[in-house]
């Protein structure tokens, strides 16, 4: 149908794809308030597949329940989990989608009320400043229960019919913690050198391969900077560095994002009048009293403060990609603010990614794929944010009237 470069064939270890526009890791927040799916995430998957996207990152999936972010959230924490989830690959794979499993633990990131979680762990017991959580420091022992957890969800999600898992270790969540010295103090194995700091990445993929061999695709997301001002967090050169040796430990691609929750908003961009007020209505709504006041009383100015620091860019994160291209072998995925196929196409082109994902745009346009190859028009994303303020409160959804008006109407035509 078309030579661009964005519609060739890429694999990922033994799996090939027929594009290189892929549809990145969102929370959809839609699932029971206990971690099961829903009809309401069926629903969410099949959009995306019948535009014939050709891999499909699911949101972020609890391994264990000290390591739920917010209600709603998809578990892989029991084996009960599996029925559901396979119900969801169905709906994918009927359409001739591929889809893999996200699999996190949120660590110190997470706002215990909302998560209606008793405590928080991280690699040291560093408290995040955005949410005031201060976390329990993870002992050998706590952390080897937190390998054979990654890998129980791994194989529950093979079970389950996935056709690959990724690990999160982007955005401050738990296996960005253990990589950054700003929230890895650790003195024993775990802490230190970048060998120590990605040894608990290495053992959740032994653990994994062990059980599930090979041929089961495993990924994983980081950033390409901390972007942690101030802070000890770590910029491109070391966290291309930590890269190359999860490269050799045999992960078979790595998505590149940027920043923790302490970072702010690099890692969305855009404008964010609308996505901050839902933010403060939804989940900040659960943090500390005088952490909300804070927010609520400092909004306007930190939507103002928000909206200069990081304007809305296609491929932003172009800026670390072409580092990390440099010294893998394995396939490099752009996130960040992906919107025309003439970016998309020149990014790959120019050889700074072998591949783009994008989160807001299939929100708003669930056949983003379709109708970037077919040079079809539909609804656009305008990077307002208020899908990224609701998100762990209310359905991934887009919350722009006009857009999603937009949306509605190209859904009806469909018959969707």
């Amino acid at each position: 149908m078309t030579s661009s470069v964005l519609f060739t064939p890429i694999r990922i270890g033994q799996l090939t794809l027929p594009g290189r526009l892929f549809k990145t890791a969102t929370a959809e927040t839609r699932a029971t308030l206990d971690g099961f799916s829903t009809q309401a995430v069926i629903d969410f998957y099949t959009l995306i597949a019948r535009g014939e996207t050709p891999l499909i990152i699911t949101g972020n999936i609890y391994v264990s329940r000290d390591g739920k972010s917010a209600p709603m959230q998809l578990g892989a924490d029991h084996d009960d989990k599996i029925p559901g989830l396979a119900k969801v690959v169905e709906a994918v794979h009927a359409h001739g989608g591929k889809f893999f499993a996200q699999l996190n633990h949120c660590g110190r990131q997470v706002i215990p009320r909302f998560a209606q979680s008793p405590v928080a762990y991280s690699a040291s017991n560093v408290k995040d400043l955005l949410t005031g959580t201060k976390p329990q420091a993870l002992s050998v022992a706590e952390i080897k229960r937190l390998v054979g957890c990654y890998a129980d969800a791994a194989e529950r999600c093979q079970r389950a019919g996935f056709d690959g898992v990724q690990l999160h270790s982007a955005n401050g969540y738990l296996l960005s913690q253990f990589l950054t010295p700003y929230t890895n103090r650790r003195t024993d194995e775990y802490g230190g050198s970048v060998e120590n700091r990605t040894r608990f990445h290495r053992e959740i993929l032994q653990a994994i391969r062990s059980r599930l061999g090979p041929a089961f695709p495993v990924i994983v997301k980081m950033n390409g900077s901390d972007w942690l001002p101030l802070r000890d967090g770590l910029k491109t050169g070391e966290l291309v560095e930590a890269a190359v040796v999860l490269e050799g430990a045999g992960f078979d691609a790595v998505e590149i994002s940027v920043g923790h929750y302490e970072s702010g908003f690099p890692m969305v961009r855009g404008t964010f009048n609308i996505g901050l007020r839902h933010m403060v209505d939804g989940s900040m709504s659960y943090l500390p009293e005088p952490r909300r006041t804070l927010l609520r009383v400092f909004r306007p100015l930190v939507t103002l403060a928000s909206n200069l620091l990081w304007p809305g860019r296609q491929g932003y994160n172009l800026d670390y990609t072409p580092q990390f291209k440099e010294k893998l072998g394995i396939p490099v995925i752009c996130v960040g603010g992906f919107r025309t196929r003439e970016a998309m196409e020149a990014a790959i082109a120019q050889g700074k990614c072998d591949a783009v994902s994008a989160g807001r745009a299939f929100i708003a346009d669930p056949f983003f794929y379709r109708h970037i190859r077919d040079k079809q028009s539909g609804p656009h994303c305008v990077d307002c944010n208020g899908c990224v303020g609701h998100l762990g409160a209310q359905p991934a959804e887009c919350y722009h009237p006009v857009v999603k008006a937009e949306k509605d109407a190209m859904l009806a035509r469909e018959g969707a």
